[in-house]
């Protein structure tokens, strides 16, 4: 179920996705409140879930990984053990930035980021020698067009 939100807080939210390294007081000021009221619609919304960890965002090329594939796995597994295997897998894998499960032809959909090729071959093999898969179709991303984490509140 969907939070109610109304004007302010939404204002709030697209302050906080677009530099949550604000102060207070700027924040207040941009949507024209002030610092308490602010910053207790913040609480709520932390307490309510819909603010979750805050963290920074690094460039991947600058700290030299230059190589994000999407990787498409078709699995015949479908049972529980397999997947709980599958999910422990990606979850030990600091390389794989995303990981969906998908409705269709291709059973999931991974975000792997990493320095090279070579790295990828390397995370690919470590993870065929884990779980057994039917089918891996590994596509390099030659330009990253368009990336944000914000919602459009």
């Amino acid at each position: 179920m969907a939070a109610r939100l109304d004007d302010l807080d939404r204002k709030i939210l697209r302050e906080l996705q677009r530099d949550a390294s604000q102060s207070l007081d700027d924040i207040a000021r941009i949507v024209g409140s002030s610092k308490t009221p602010v910053w207790n619609r913040i609480r709520k919304m932390r307490e309510a879930g819909v603010i979750g960890a805050q963290t920074v965002l690094l460039d991947a090329e600058q700290l030299g990984f230059e190589a994000c594939f999407f990787v498409l796995i078709r699995t015949s597994a479908h049972e529980a053990a397999w997947q709980e295997k599958f999910l422990q897998a990606l979850q030990s894998r600091p390389e794989v930035l995303e990981a969906h499960r998908l409705a269709g032809d291709i059973d999931y959909i991974l975000k792997v980021q990493v320095r090279n090729a070579r790295a990828y071959d390397e995370f690919y093999q470590a993870l065929i020698s884990e779980v057994q898969i039917f089918n891996v179709t590994a596509l390099l991303s030659m330009e990253q067009i368009k990336s944000t984490t914000a919602l459009p509140i």
